[in-house]
């Protein structure tokens, strides 16, 4: 953001159960397991209204918020001195408070530990291929760098039905991984002398 605001508790990734919820919730309950969204939904905006996007006037990323929407407050301190919210999320924590507009509710049997990452990582890169770059069958698609959100979006392009799906990082032995997700070719910059867009 660009007015740094600390001390905060960090993270924008996680799974977790309701503890319990504020006056007037009805998404979710105590004991529903759920994922945080830094980008929610308040279900009402044209943008919630719309398909077309998920840039929620309420809720969209803002790293400069540190305190909840309702009154601009924060809910963590220490000392009597406040510690400030991030992206509405703040999962570097053991307990969190979040707009119920930034949750999603999950099955029970999903393993935490294992689908955390669709709160971000895999959400990110298959949302990013399949709602916004919408490759066409048969088409080539380049992905940087085969993280969490790279390889998200390799499997992005593989639903699509790409033909070619070119995976590019500086480490070779993120290829063989890859091509579970639907990189059929690779590249690593570090083994040619041109950028490797040439």
């Amino acid at each position: 953001g660009q007015n740094p605001l600390f001390p905060r508790i960090l993270g924008h990734e996680a799974g977790g159960v309701v503890e319990s919820v504020g006056e007037g919730v009805i998404d979710v309950q105590p004991g529903d397991h759920v994922l945080p969204i830094f980008t929610g939904e308040c279900k009402e905006c044209p943008h919630c209204l719309s398909e077309a996007s998920n840039m929620c006037d309420l809720l969209r990323i803002n790293t400069e918020r540190g305190g909840m929407l309702h009154d601009g407050h924060t809910r963590f301190s220490k000392d009597g001195k406040p510690i400030y919210h991030f992206l509405g999320t703040s999962t570097f924590s053991e307990y969190t408070v979040v707009h119920v507009g930034q949750v999603a509710k999950i099955n029970p049997e999903a393993p935490l530990d294992k689908v955390c990452v669709l709160s971000c990582g895999m959400s990110t890169g298959f949302g990013a291929t399949v709602n916004v770059a919408k490759p066409k069958k048969g088409g080539s698609v380049a992905i940087f760098g085969l993280g969490a959100v790279g390889l998200a979006a390799a499997e992005g392009a593989r639903v699509c039905e790409a033909s070619r799906i070119i995976g590019i990082d500086l480490n070779p032995n993120r290829f063989e991984e890859a091509k579970k997700f639907g990189c059929t070719e690779f590249v690593n910059p570090k083994d040619h002398n041109k950028p490797v867009q040439e």
